[in-house]
């Protein structure tokens, strides 16, 4: 007896200064870098977060649009500063497991000067077509390609960036031959699509949403895991037999390599509540993006898949960065 209660004594001694050692606080603002321009899915979920982390944390977490050559400027803003906590980035698919595949010189390697921390988000690509295509199903569009190959056309937001991998996963997978179009950005191949210069896109669904609720485009399928609570009619590619042309588009929260243990743990846990939130939950979807929360473990290893998945796609389809 005497025994247990000294050994209860001593443990509520102890257990104080454990949990005082190993909750980390910030000890100044946060920059949250986001590699693209303000506006997109992906700035729009770091500043919807960002705000929750604010509270939870007690120090501003301020988002830094630091944009240029394919995102890869803002990365390695936060690989080059101090793992402390004080420097996060919203890495996203192409930032952080396409572009390695793209850029010989990039400097850094994301998958070793960053530490994961979670998960954020996913959006679903969406298939579409220009209304004078003549395929009102996803079957009839994938009979039309492949009777006439090299005939269609498709726009995307440049090379390398998600409009331009997802379309070549499809063809890949699917076995067609449609035409690559590159834009400078998505808006303007969205645009093109909506006049008909050219006839396909694989677009993010958030910027493709309005166009096909305005029936300027044909939604034909997504390529998420499972159909799109907002159109719930389209098929996935797995319902047409093209599990392989699975694909969304991503954004994780990343620190630099060496961030202590205690930092990204607090870091985790302040995200996965920020995205328990049903707040935060409908306005993520209201951008057309799903909140997402992994564990940094788990993030290391989807980016690990999603980093062969694409150096496929760069090799096979001969992928280039002009």
């Amino acid at each position: 007896m005497h025994i247990t209660r000294r050994t209860v004594l001593a443990a509520a001694l102890v257990a104080p200064v454990a949990a005082r050692a190993q909750v980390w606080a910030p000890s100044r603002p946060i920059r949250f870098v986001v590699p693209f321009p303000p506006g997109g899915a992906t700035d729009v979920v770091a500043r919807v977060l960002g705000e929750r982390m604010s509270e939870r944390l007690g120090q501003p977490v301020t988002v830094e649009n630091r944009t240029g050559a394919g995102g890869n400027v803002g990365v390695e803003n936060v690989v080059r500063s101090a793992p402390d906590g004080h420097a996060i980035l919203m890495g996203t698919t192409g930032t952080l497991t396409i572009n390695p595949h793209l850029y010989a010189n990039m400097g850094f390697n994301p998958a070793t000067d960053l530490a994961p921390v979670s998960m954020a988000f996913a959006t679903d690509h969406v298939l579409i077509v220009h209304p004078s295509v003549q395929a009102q199903t996803a079957q009839e569009f994938l009979a039309l390609v492949r009777a006439r190959p090299g005939q269609l056309s498709y726009g995307s937001g440049g090379n390398g960036t998600s409009t331009h991998m997802v379309p070549e996963l499809f063809k890949l997978v699917a076995g067609v031959d449609i035409q690559h179009v590159p834009y400078r950005g998505s808006a303007p191949a969205l645009n093109d699509t909506v006049a008909g210069n050219v006839q396909v896109m694989l677009d993010q669904l958030p910027s493709a949403l309005p166009m096909i609720q305005a029936g300027r485009v044909r939604a034909l399928a997504v390529t998420g895991p499972r159909r799109s609570a907002l159109l719930p009619n389209l098929p996935t590619v797995a319902e047409l037999g093209l599990a392989g042309a699975e694909a969304t588009s991503w954004g994780a929260v990343m620190a630099p390599a060496n961030t202590p243990a205690p930092v990204v743990e607090r870091l985790n846990a302040t995200i996965r509540e920020g995205l328990a939130e049903p707040s935060v939950v409908q306005r993520l979807a209201g951008a057309g993006a799903d909140a997402v929360a992994s564990s940094p473990a788990e993030l290391a290893e989807m980016m690990r898949r999603e980093t062969e998945k694409w150096g496929r796609v760069v090799r096979e389809a001969r992928i280039t960065v002009n």
